[in-house]
C-alpha cells in the first residue's frame, strides 16, 4: 500500500528479528512501565489494544500482560513472524492475543479489524510513505472514550531534509549501506562519549542503562533511524491540530528538543 518501492524501503522486520533474542522480562517490565506511564494507568483490564505496526512485538506484549486484549498487525511479513514467536514464546495458545498482516494504508483493512479502547502506533506512521492517511487511519479504530497514542519523528526543517537524503541514500542499495554507516555509527558514538565526558557521565552508562527507556536496544534503534525510510516528519502543533480535527483533544505530550520522536495521547469525544 506504500507508494516506496519495496526494494528502497528498510527492512525493519529484519532489524526486529535481530533485537528478538534480546527480549526478556527485564524489557518487557520496561516496556510495560513506559506503557502505564503514558496511558496513566495501572492495568488494562477490560481494554482492547490495537497495535499498528507491532515491530517486535514487545509493546503487544506489554499490552497482553497488563491485561488488554491485543490485536497486533504490520505490514512487513517478518515483523509479523517475530511478534508471533515472541507470542509463541511468552503467551503461547493465548486467544486473547492476534495477530495478523496488513497495512495501515489500507482503510478497508482497518475497518475489519474492528473498534479499540487504545489504538497505539509508536514510530510507525511516518514509515507508511504516507503519513497523513496512516495518522487519519489510526484515528478510525478508536472507541469513543478511547485513546490513540502516536509517536512521530520531530520535524527539524533542513535538518530534516538532510536526514531524509541520508536514509534514502542507506536503502539505495550495499553501497549506500556502507557509505551512511561508515560515517554514522563511529560519529555518533563519538558525538556520545563527548557529550557524557563535557556532562561528567559514564560513557558505558548510556548503554547499560538504554533498556530502561521503553525497554529498548540502542544498537537496534540507531539501526532502525538510520535506515528508516520512507521517512516523514510532524511539527507537534500540527499534529495536535490534526486530531482536533478529528474530534480528538490533547491528553499528554512528551516532545523532543532535537531528532527522535514526540509523542502524543488523544482522547475521542463522545459521539
Amino acid at each position: 500500500m506504500a507508494c516506496t518501492p519495496p526494494d528502497k524501503r528498510f527492512r525493519f522486520g529484519k532489524n526486529w528479528k535481530r533485537f528478538r533474542s534480546l527480549i526478556h522480562n527485564e524489557r518487557i517490565e520496561e516496556a510495560e512501565k513506559s506503557l502505564r506511564h503514558m496511558l496513566a494507568c495501572d492495568q488494562l483490564n477490560g481494554k482492547d489494544f490495537l497495535d499498528i505496526g507491532c515491530g517486535s512485538g514487545l509493546f503487544s506484549l506489554a499490552a497482553r500482560r497488563l491485561g488488554a486484549r491485543v490485536c497486533s498487525f504490520d505490514f512487513d511479513r517478518d515483523s509479523v513472524e517475530c511478534t508471533q514467536d515472541l507470542k509463541e514464546h511468552f503467551a503461547r495458545n493465548d486467544e486473547q492475543w492476534r495477530i495478523c498482516r496488513g497495512s495501515v494504508l489500507d482503510r478497508a483493512f482497518i475497518s475489519s479489524l474492528g473498534s479499540y479502547d487504545i489504538v497505539y502506533a509508536w514510530g510507525v506512521l511516518h514509515h507508511t510513505g504516507n503519513m497523513l492517511t496512516a495518522m487519519d487511519h489510526a484515528a478510525l479504530p478508536v472507541k469513543a472514550g478511547g485513546i490513540v497514542f502516536v509517536a512521530l519523528y520531530n520535524d527539524q526543517g533542513a535538518v530534516s531534509r538532510i536526514w531524509h537524503l541520508i536514509k534514502r541514500t542507506y536503502c539505495s542499495g550495499m553501497a549506500g549501506r556502507v557509505i551512511t554507516s561508515s560515517f554514522f555509527f563511529p560519529g555518533i558514538i563519538m558525538a556520545c562519549f563527548i557529550k557524557d565526558i563535557c556532562t561528567l557521565h559514564n560513557p558505558l552508562g548510556r548503554y547499560r542503562e538504554y533498556k530502561n527507556k521503553r525497554g529498548m536496544s540502542i544498537l537496534y534503534d540507531w539501526i532502525d533511524w538510520l535506515g528508516g525510510y520512507p521517512f516523514e516528519t510532524a511539527r507537534p502543533e500540527d499534529v495536535v491540530s490534526f486530531y482536533q480535527q478529528r474530534k480528538f483533544r490533547l491528553e499528554k505530550e512528551v516532545l523532543t528538543r532535537g531528532w527522535g520522536n514526540n509523542q502524543f495521547v488523544f482522547r475521542k469525544g463522545e459521539p
